[in-house]
């Protein structure tokens, strides 16, 4: 059973989910969740689609926006902010430890121009992420004031 990490009241992250974690994804009140990991990645990780028809039994949205490495691509960070615009509810996000879940968040909240830098480090830092080394491509997205 993972662990939801709470970085704001709308977006948590985990490390790897199983198919009994959605169903209490959606009872402590997810909407969406996202897997950032591709299929395949390790021996015995659920693929998306069993996770899929998971969530859309208990009744909550999934999408798959994998990338592998780090940072994402702009195109990773561009769909996450778009996932987090269009999100109907608290959003949970997985990958193997979260931090690519994590990271993507970060990026995509700096280029949305939703939170400064230093806010967006020290959310991820409450979670239990260190993101001091992403300081310089958070500036670089984050809207000139």
């Amino acid at each position: 059973m993972s662990e939801f990490k709470r970085v704001t009241p709308d977006f948590a992250v985990a490390a790897q989910l199983e198919p009994g974690d959605v169903a209490r994804a959606a009872a402590e009140g997810f909407r969406t969740i996202v897997i950032n990991r591709p299929d395949g990645e390790a021996p015995g990780q659920p693929p998306a689609g069993e996770m899929k028809a998971e969530a859309e039994a208990a009744g909550v949205e999934f999408r798959a926006i994998p990338f592998q490495g780090l940072p994402p691509s702009p195109a990773i960070v561009a769909e996450t902010a778009a996932m987090l615009d269009e999100a109907n509810g608290p959003v949970l996000a997985y990958c193997r430890t979260g931090t690519r879940s994590i990271t993507a968040w970060a990026m995509a909240e700096a280029l949305a121009g939703n939170r400064r830098p230093d806010e967006i480090i020290a959310l991820a830092q409450k979670a239990g992420y260190d993101l001091s080394g992403a300081r310089g491509a958070l500036e670089t997205l984050a809207p000139k004031a």
